[in-house]
């Protein structure tokens, strides 16, 4: 294997996050075993740092990635994210003055602002991998009011940015054909529009997968929730917070109920039990058809394997748009099909031209109707064909392959003169 070019990655997300080791990891180490030269500046958050530093860093030394860990500012709000960019930006510049980088890769919004620097005042080629419309999603999620005139200011100076990525990336990563789109046509950037490749989040369909499934842990976990032979098992997985539609989720699990007596309602996830308990019993949902199980991402397999239909509803607003949800292709990888609602990322198009799930066209009591009146050819679908469309589509492999492509496209060109 011939050595390749030397690439700096920036992750504003840590390593020793979830994320991390599911959506960032595992495409470096493929990279790197493909002769890439990978260096990973990441931000940590200080408690998962000092749980998992050991583990990450055994990790990413048997992959080859030399790692630059730093800390995440979490407070106070906007001059804690302004620090982090700071070093960021010191870090790049030492960094690369050290190892003279040929190509950085960064992820999302923050971790541009150093990478779009080595563009501009060194000729490093530049990835903006852009992963969803950040700025939107900040204000659709209500993290930023743009009533308040200060974060209306911040809003439009990350719209300004956004622009500004796109303007100068080499190339650029989208999550969603959607996404892609709406760059080409809505953003106005005519022939200056980059080089636009998609990916979704993926999955390691190996670690997903029913053959890992150990059968007396199984049964175990089945005595454990109180699940019967004949239950009905709905699944959401994963935590609830901004995006996801508890209460809509809720009110068609109702109605489902209705209709198939033996349905219960599995939730796997480490929120908190009272939450869902609580909004359950003000849609006056029977307690005993809602069952909580805390699960680790290593168990995750194990808990989807109860299940016969997996349920997510995502707040279906612009931003979305550029969402591709983790939780389908880990889901598929299972053999598991899903119902969820129209109006995010690619997910109609992959529905209507596969028919591996159900679409909620919008929250009313006859959408929902429609879609449950077509459950029982949903439990019908072939487990083997969801996992090989899972495989295929969603698996690390194809990330993988999308990565290393542009990878080669852009160390193959001459580096500009400054």
């Amino acid at each position: 294997m011939n050595e390749k070019a030397c690439v700096l990655y920036i992750s504003y997300d840590g390593m020793t996050d979830p994320l991390g080791q599911s959506q960032v990891i595992p495409y470096l180490a493929g990279l790197s075993r493909k002769g890439y030269r990978i260096h990973l500046l990441s931000c940590e958050k200080k408690n998962r740092f000092a749980q998992h530093q050991q583990q990450v860093y055994e990790l990413l030394d048997k992959a080859g990635i030399t790692w630059h860990p730093k800390s995440y500012t979490a407070r106070p709000p906007v001059v804690s994210t302004l620090y982090d960019i700071g070093r960021l930006l010191a870090a790049t510049r030492r960094l690369h003055k050290k190892y003279g980088f040929s190509l950085v890769h960064c992820r999302s919004y923050i971790a541009a602002f150093a990478g779009l620097y080595l563009k501009k005042k060194q000729g490093v080629r530049f990835i903006f991998d852009m992963r969803g419309f950040w700025a939107d999603e900040r204000v659709e999620g209500g993290i930023w009011n743009i009533k308040n005139p200060v974060y209306r200011a911040i809003y439009k100076y990350f719209k300004r940015k956004e622009r500004e990525y796109l303007l100068h990336a080499d190339h650029v990563i989208t999550l969603t054909e959607k996404a892609k789109q709406l760059i080409q046509t809505q953003f106005g950037l005519h022939e200056k529009t980059p080089e636009i490749s998609v990916t979704p989040c993926c999955a390691n369909t190996q670690f997903f997968s029913e053959n890992n499934i150990d059968t007396s842990e199984k049964e175990a976990l089945t005595r454990q929730l109180k699940i019967k032979q004949d239950d009905l098992i709905i699944t959401y997985s994963g935590s609830l917070g901004t995006w996801y539609m508890l209460d809509e989720m809720l009110d068609f699990f109702k109605q489902l109920s209705a209709v198939f007596p033996k349905a219960k309602f599995l939730f796997v996830t480490h929120d908190e039990p009272g939450k869902i308990f609580a909004k359950a019993k003000i849609k006056n949902i029977d307690s005993t058809k809602i069952l909580i199980h805390r699960a680790f991402y290593k168990q995750m397999p194990l808990a989807l394997s109860l299940t016969k239909i997996a349920l997510f509803f995502i707040l279906p607003v612009y931003s979305k748009q550029a969402s591709s949800p983790t939780k389908m292709g880990e889901i598929m990888s299972m053999g598991i099909p899903f119902i969820t609602n129209s109006g995010v990322g690619d997910v109609d198009t992959f529905v209507e031209r596969t028919g591996t799930g159900l679409l909620v066209r919008d929250f009313t009591k006859d959408a929902y109707e429609t879609a449950i009146s077509k459950i029982p050819g949903l439990l019908k679908l072939d487990p083997a064909v969801i996992r090989n469309l899972a495989m295929k589509e969603y698996s690390l492999d194809f990330g993988l392959s999308v990565y290393y492509n542009v990878y080669e496209q852009l160390t193959a060109k001459p580096q500009p003169l400054l």
